[in-house]
């Protein structure tokens, strides 16, 4: 198997992961909300997140700006490590998860910059 095949299946899983998680903020919006009070993160910030979620995935698919690209990397990144940290704190064991997405994120980032740049990736 080629790196740019291996970009796409683990961009793929990646992606489904942040799409998943977007859904469930507009689908379950009241629990989400409930959850996120509970570990003392503000409920507005659930619609603006799953909104950053998709436009993230957008901007890594449709390739059309590297900077938007790249922000969107960075934020899933960052979405990844606080989440993690939320539930480790919080004991729920969803820490796996997050751990599991930031993986992603990183491998995803770094295939990136190997398949399509033909450069020494950042990562």
């Amino acid at each position: 198997m080629n790196r740019k095949t291996i970009y796409y299946i683990v961009t793929a899983l990646m992606s489904a992961l942040f799409l998943f998680s977007a859904s469930m903020y507009f689908i379950k919006y009241q629990e989400i909300v409930t959850a996120f009070e509970g570990w003392g993160w503000p409920g507005w910030l659930v619609y603006p997140l799953a909104i950053a979620k998709i436009l993230g995935v957008i901007a890594i698919w449709t390739r059309k700006s590297k900077v938007l690209k790249e922000w969107a990397y960075a934020g899933f990144f960052f979405d990844a490590i606080l989440a993690t940290a939320t539930h480790f704190i919080a004991g729920d064991n969803g820490q796996w998860m997050a751990i599991g997405a930031g993986v992603l994120v990183i491998i995803s980032r770094w295939l990136d910059g190997q398949v399509f740049y033909k450069r020494e990736s950042i990562l």
